[in-house]
């Protein structure tokens, strides 16, 4: 097979910029490992937004490989923070428990109940309810 001056030009680029991913991802690692042992023990505090960015970020890369790489938060955080803060977004969850106004009938029956029970003091619950 002979290679035209384009697919030279496209292998050593894509070699080029391979190389580079692979730098920067070893420099990341670096950084991560020095942040480790600074911290030590220590509990890192995220915010929501921080817990959202960070669990859509590790969602991509995926549980397996984040295992391998020996993140600051275990696959298992990452995934629950996924599952808590993006995934109930879409689940209908926000919509459950929550009643909207009531009806019209069911505020001229409270009207009506809250008159009669002014209008004779001497009614209780069980009379005024017989009389609905």
């Amino acid at each position: 097979m002979t290679w035209t001056p384009w697919q030279f030009i496209m292998v050593a680029l894509a070699g080029w910029v391979n190389r580079q991913q692979q730098e920067i991802i070893e420099y990341l690692r670096e950084e991560n490992r020095i942040l480790r042992e600074k911290l030590g023990h220590k509990r890192i505090i995220l915010n929501d937004a921080q817990k959202r960015r960070l669990a859509t970020a590790a969602m991509k890369v995926g549980k397996d490989l984040l295992r391998q790489f020996g993140t600051l938060f275990s696959p298992a955080t990452l995934i629950k923070w996924h599952r808590m803060l993006i995934a109930r977004k879409y689940d209908g969850s926000g919509r459950r428990g929550k009643r909207g106004p009531l009806p019209a009938k069911a505020n001229m029956i409270r009207d009506l109940v809250l008159r009669m029970a002014a209008d004779n003091p001497d009614w209780g619950y069980g009379h005024i309810h017989g009389e609905l």
